[in-house]
């Protein structure tokens, strides 16, 4: 898939994106029929171990868009960090070109307040930018915790209001994140270009879920917007006991597993 067939998918097909930081998981994907991949900052809580994201820098970020695009062709959506966008213009797009040199077909920048001239100069460059309304991880001291948005009236039309901008500023598609599912469905109703949902109910143009989050991988954290397609952790804890118990008992390596020479 390309940037244009995400656009024209919207109202032809739902679009299916998960997040991933890795060349491994990334090849499993690339076999899925999974339209895009985020590489996101949220690989500061799932791979590093922080509690937020705010700590994740474009070198980190970069590093994992390398990675990926080793085993992913399609579609690759690179996060922009915290406070970017609050940097001089000329250091901002020295960090974006160093995500788009490292593979990224695209960038996706959270909220719309004090970001306009810096998406406008984006698109106007030729950078596809994917906007993210609704939770934006990165202003969670703001919104006092990770929270809905849009449970009031005013909530909602700021958040109706800027999704119109970011798709008038050029947008390619926009993450509407933990928001009712009653706006989502107004937002994407009311705009031309994809909306990708993660916990704004199934009224959007697409879905996305950080992959760890679904294949069950996180074992203390579990939203109520996921649905987990494996109990990854009790399957890999089997896997790694078994292994740990065929050492223990001598059962590995056996003959089929081992190097023999004749001298």
């Amino acid at each position: 898939m390309t940037i244009p067939e995400f656009i024209e998918a919207k109202n032809q097909k739902k679009l299916s994106m998960v997040t991933c930081y890795d060349s491994t998981f990334a090849k499993i994907i690339q076999d899925c029929g999974i339209d895009a991949i985020l590489v996101g900052d949220s690989v500061g809580m799932t791979v590093y171990g922080h509690d937020d994201t705010l700590s994740v820098d474009v070198n980190m970020i970069a590093r994992h868009v390398r990675a990926v695009r080793n085993g992913f062709s399609g579609v690759l959506v690179a996060d922009i960090p915290f406070l970017e966008a609050q940097k001089e213009k000329s250091e901002f797009i020295e960090g974006v070109k160093e995500l788009i040199s490292a593979g990224a077909s695209a960038v996706k920048i959270e909220g719309y307040d004090g970001n306009a001239d810096y998406i406008k100069l984006l698109v106007d460059a030729g950078v596809p930018v994917m906007g993210h309304l609704g939770l934006t991880p990165q202003h969670y001291h703001k919104f006092g915790g990770f929270k809905v948005q849009g449970k009031t009236l005013s909530q909602a039309e700021k958040i109706k209001s800027d999704a119109k901008k970011l798709e008038e500023l050029g947008c390619f598609s926009i993450v509407l994140e933990c928001v009712p599912s009653t706006l989502s469905r107004e937002v994407t109703q009311k705009i031309n270009i994809p909306t990708i949902g993660i916990g704004a109910g199934e009224g959007v143009d697409g879905q996305i879920l950080v992959l760890q989050d679904l294949l069950g991988l996180n074992k203390d954290f579990k939203p109520k917007f996921v649905r987990t397609y494996l109990n990854g952790v009790s399957e890999v804890t089997k896997a790694l006991r078994s292994y740990v118990l065929d050492v223990q008992e001598a059962k590995f390596p056996q003959k089929e597993e081992s190097f023999e020479v004749s001298l």
